[in-house]
């Protein structure tokens, strides 16, 4: 029985028969390496990532390529996405090695941890100047027997500059941006626009949706014309799935030809946001339905749909997805990797709640309140813990992280607030304030033990296809400082948001989670409270039309606002009249006369 027997996660389960010996991530494997005196493969992907599987089916399912790395290393297999502290790590660490970071990535260790090489897919051949897998395995035995010395000096001195990068961006100053900021990063975002095939960036590219999300957050005329002309761009290009709605992970192409057909749920969810921000019916509604349809497990959302389907016995990435609906219906569907994370289902979440709000995508309201309960039944323990991964009900010993808190956070609160049920939104703050510490934002436990264990340096915050979990964190914090009228959440998300503005400033591709905290954080808050008792209120149509997205808003009953206020959210406080219906418009503090006419509420939201 190999070790990787009773993993839950599908990637590892996988490669559960290789004839690597491979360990699941934890202490076991580096402590077999110091017994051992060799060391430690640490080899980290995905369930759908393609060049995962090709790598695994020429290198480690080959029996002599088995025995070869079993004679010569400890073999560790991760799941990127049940441990991304641990990914993180690495990742880190193999940028002193690889230019093109990327999965499947290959980390060779010492038996504490320390990386002294990297590699992404390796062939079983050599191909030009890229050595084959086996290559690559002597020469790191090789060194290890005989420059013993010049790998652990290599080691020690990437894990020292590491750790003084790690401390210098500990120590930066915060800095303020200003509206001149904020238009020259707009326009940094607009001079990354391909204007001939749409698209920010050239190849492979992304739809990097919370760069999106930023753009049309801002309301700003030049950022939110940027944002829909990329959104029509991916909507009429091949990475939408032309029969089901959802989008593919990226494209190879500048022109989005030739996608890589892995279809990942926080790709899908952060685009159900964006294209129900911006009344995109068709988008929204196919996005909406590929969730329901597709990736709705017992528990949630599973994570993603693989590329890879199995036709004619063999797997061939893409057919089904390049197959009409009449076709696909005679081809086995792509698997799905089932397992349901905890912070990318509260982003499913916040996309869920968009679309309500817009009523872009048909009545959602069963779907998010089933998955919002499901999740909470099963990763959240009797201690109001999170847990991140389960699958089937099981539940992974992977530590809950704060992408998987401040996720799950954001998401319930956005829920709560498109369906004017509190319940929800005590949850969010129950989760955040399990977070809130002298220190910051910090899940509880501290992340994983196996990487502190190793004294791993902690790396700067990552985003790019996702918000990043401090971004998530300080978002929600933001929101429930609305609601509840508490400064420590405000205090919180601009001491944890501020230190990253200069990295906004330089890179906002790359940051467009944290670019959205630090713009809301920034603006004067805005708040819009409709009490209305009628289902079919014009008062309530208007603002759901037209309310910007970066407004709180909530559409409640009368009793619904007293459920608020009796929770303990004291944005409701002095608005509950039952028989009436009203609009309270506040910004920055200060609350309008309360509005009971659509047409002039409607021209105050427009008035900018």
């Amino acid at each position: 029985m190999g070790h990787l027997e009773g993993s839950l996660s599908p990637y590892l389960e996988a490669h559960r028969d290789n004839p690597i010996d491979w360990y699941p991530w934890g202490p076991e494997a580096f402590e077999e390496a110091r017994r051992r005196d060799v060391p430690v493969m640490i080899s980290i992907g995905y369930h759908t990532c393609h060049w995962c599987h090709v790598m695994a089916r020429e290198s480690f399912s080959d029996p002599e390529t088995g025995e070869y790395v079993n004679d010569r290393l400890v073999s560790i297999k991760v799941d990127r996405e049940e441990h991304p502290d641990v990914d993180q790590h690495f990742l880190t660490q193999a940028a002193a090695f690889i230019e093109q970071l990327g999965w499947p990535l290959t980390v060779f260790t010492t038996p504490d941890g320390d990386a002294f090489h990297a590699a992404t897919y390796l062939p079983p051949e050599q191909r030009g100047e890229t050595p084959s897998f086996r290559q690559v395995v002597d020469a790191v035995s090789t060194a290890w027997s005989e420059q013993r010395e010049k790998v652990l000096d290599g080691a020690q001195s990437l894990r020292d500059a590491i750790r003084a990068a790690d401390q210098q961006a500990k120590n930066r100053e915060p800095i303020e941006l200003g509206p001149q900021d904020w238009q020259s990063i707009i326009q940094h975002l607009a001079d990354q626009e391909d204007t001939e095939h749409g698209g920010l960036g050239v190849a492979p590219k992304f739809p990097i949706a919370p760069v999106l999300q930023f753009l049309l957050l801002t309301g700003d005329s030049a950022a939110t014309a940027l944002a829909n002309r990329v959104l029509e761009a991916m909507a009429s290009s091949p990475l939408r799935d032309a029969v089901d709605g959802g989008f593919f992970r990226y494209a190879t192409k500048r022109d989005w030809s030739e996608p890589h057909y892995e279809r990942m749920l926080y790709d899908n969810a952060l685009l159900l946001w964006c294209y129900s921000s911006v009344g995109a019916t068709r988008e929204a509604t196919g996005i909406a339905g590929f969730l329901q349809d597709t990736l709705r497990i017992r528990g949630g959302f599973a994570s993603a749909q693989d590329s890879e389907s199995v036709i004619d016995g063999a797997k061939v990435e893409g057919e089904y997805y390049r197959s009409d609906a009449a076709t696909r219906e005679k081809l086995q569907l792509p698997a799905r990797d089932e397992k349901v994370l905890a912070g990318w289902n509260g982003l499913a979440l916040s996309g869920l709640a968009e679309a309500h709000r817009r009523g872009v995508a048909g009545d959602l309201r069963q779907l998010g309140d089933e998955v919002a309960t499901e999740l909470l039944a099963t990763h959240r323990d009797g201690e109001g813990l999170l847990h991140r991964m389960s699958r089937d009900g099981k539940l992974s010993p992977a530590a809950a992280t704060l992408e998987d808190y401040g996720g799950l956070a954001l998401g319930l609160l956005e829920w709560g607030l498109a369906t004017g049920q509190p319940r929800w939104c005590h949850v969010a703050q129950e989760l955040v304030d399990l977070c809130l510490t002298k220190e910051g934002f910090v899940a509880p436990g501290g992340g994983d033990p196996t990487v502190h264990a190793l004294e791993a340096v902690s790396g700067d915050v990552s985003e790019g296809a996702s918000p990043s979990g401090l971004a998530l964190m300080a978002t929600a914090a933001h929101g429930l400082a609305q609601l509840t009228g508490e400064h420590r959440y405000r205090e919180a998300a601009v001491a944890a948001a501020a230190p990253y503005a200069e990295a906004v400033r330089m890179r906002p591709l790359a940051f467009g989670g944290l670019a959205g905290v630090l713009w809301r954080l920034g603006s004067p808050d805005r708040e819009l409270v409709v009490i209305t008792d009628s289902e079919d209120s014009e008062l309530g149509r208007v603002a759901r039309e037209h309310a910007p997205s970066s407004m709180l808003l909530a559409v409640v009953s009368s009793e619904g606002a007293q459920a608020f206020v009796d929770t303990g959210f004291s944005l409701f406080e002095g608005r509950v009249e039952a028989g009436t219906e009203r609009a309270y418009l506040c910004e920055a503090g200060v609350c309008s006369l309360p509005q009971t006419d659509p047409e002039s509420l409607q021209v105050a939201l427009t008035a900018d």
